[in-house]
């Protein structure tokens, strides 16, 4: 390979790094700084919801912590919330509708995103180890370098934030993306697996757990989410 050839790659190496890896570096730091404000506003609701719950019914349980700096819990009664952070910064597929805006288009670092993803369990696979048992992507959040964001997914939680080009994530919308799906998942309720799924069970697994932990769960059975934006069923 030729010097000059050397000396180009270097350049192209030494943009990439100085363009774009200094571009997905900002977006992450202050994508993290965002998830922050949402543990803080989760702990505020807790803390809310368990001080007005005290007063009528105290077995119904409310709690909330940090397992790390990238995932927080959220337990509300017989479902569990987890908020985590992927560690990577993503763009869009050049076939994504996103493009076709003026946004991206004057500016396609716009399309840069961190992804918050909002995991629905139950609160009972936590509570008896039942490692088998499967939760469900209910939300994901894209935030870009500009504070824009939108929100892919089920229901209420797909429509409310999808306008990527002049949305503005704040402490406001982070309650209200909070609130929908604690909503979404207080309503959507545990569905009976079918029989044959259910018709076996190990003398190990009833020997060494328990048939309560020994029967996997999740809350809805053919659940489907794709970055297409498919529906969620």
């Amino acid at each position: 390979m030729a010097e000059s050839d050397q000396n180009t790659n270097r350049e192209t190496i030494i943009n990439h790094l100085k363009g774009k890896s200094v571009l997905k570096q900002d977006i992450y730091d202050h994508a993290l700084t965002i998830f922050h404000d949402f543990g803080s506003e989760i702990k505020s609701m807790a803390d809310d919801l368990k001080k007005e719950l005290a007063k009528s019914d105290k077995r119904i349980n409310i709690d909330y912590h940090d397992k790390t700096n990238f995932e927080t819990e959220l337990k509300i009664a017989d479902d569990t919330l987890i908020f985590v952070l992927h560690t990577d910064v993503f763009t869009f597929e050049k076939s994504d509708v996103l493009w076709k805006t003026s946004y991206l288009d004057e500016n396609p670092d716009r399309s840069f995103c961190a992804m918050i993803m909002i995991y629905n369990f139950l609160s009972d696979s936590f509570k008896y180890n039942r490692n088998q048992d499967t939760g469900i992507l209910i939300a994901r959040i894209f935030i870009n370098m500009e504070n824009h964001f939108f929100v892919e997914g089920k229901k209420h939680l797909g429509l409310l934030f999808n306008d990527f080009e002049h949305q503005i994530i704040d402490k406001s919308k982070i309650k209200t993306i909070i609130e929908t799906a604690m909503i979404h998942s207080l309503e959507l309720d545990v569905r009976v697996p079918p029989f044959d799924e259910m018709n076996q069970i190990t003398v190990q697994e009833i020997n060494e757990i328990n048939l309560k932990t020994a029967i996997s769960t999740a809350k809805r059975l053919g659940f489907k989410f794709t970055a297409e934006g498919e529906n969620i069923t």
